[in-house]
């Protein structure tokens, strides 16, 4: 029988381009869902997110049980999950943007904005640009993706982050440790490269 791949519905996240993109990767069961019961017996699961990081992190913490769901099924049975962009920040311990708002606390950094180093470096950082792996990782390969962020992941450890993008300075591109991984860039409005990254991921075996 096919895994079940949880979408995570949470009012926050770009869901029907998301469920598409998974779908075109070979997902064959996808199910958007904001019932924790659903993470209980899904194999994989998928955190999306758009906006700000305040309004995503009290709209995952609203849905009663999803949070204790999140962490029985990523933290301590060790499905494989993914967090896009919003939903990559909020791995992080905080968020600091229209006040100070606490994350998952999944992977020590803090989520703060973009700081240009010049005008001519636009803010928010929005289009193409490279995925600069930092080491080997199983889902990240050298190319380029779709970004749309203000706000950036500051990460507390090196060794948390797999991948940068050059920004004026260099921005984390992708996090993740285990069973985890969180990418700042859109898979699913990156085309050829976003396909073939959710292709590995729906393959992932960590």
């Amino acid at each position: 029988m096919s895994e079940t791949i949880a979408l995570i519905d949470y009012g926050a996240g770009n869901l029907h381009s998301v469920f598409n993109a998974l779908k075109a990767a070979g997902g064959a069961r996808v199910e958007v869902t904001a019932d924790p019961d659903v993470l209980a017996n899904a194999e994989r699961i998928v955190l999306p997110g758009v906006g700000a990081f305040g309004a995503c992190r009290d709209a995952l913490y609203t849905i009663d049980g999803m949070i204790e769901a999140l962490e029985h099924r990523v933290r301590g049975d060790a499905v494989p999950f993914l967090g896009i962009c919003v939903g990559m920040q909020l791995l992080a311990d905080k968020g600091i943007e229209f006040g100070e708002h606490m994350g998952l606390g999944w992977i020590s950094g803090t989520v703060k904005a973009i700081e240009a180093p010049s005008p001519d470096v636009k803010i928010p950082h929005m289009g193409w640009n490279d995925v600069a792996p930092t080491s080997d990782h199983d889902l990240l390969e050298a190319g380029e993706a779709y970004y749309l962020h203000g706000y950036h992941f500051d990460a507390q450890n090196a060794s948390d982050v797999l991948a940068t993008t050059e920004h004026g300075p260099a921005l984390v591109s992708a996090v993740g440790r285990d069973n985890m991984i969180g990418v700042q860039f859109h898979p699913e409005k990156s085309q050829a490269y976003g396909l073939t990254f959710l292709k590995r991921f729906l393959e992932w075996k960590p």
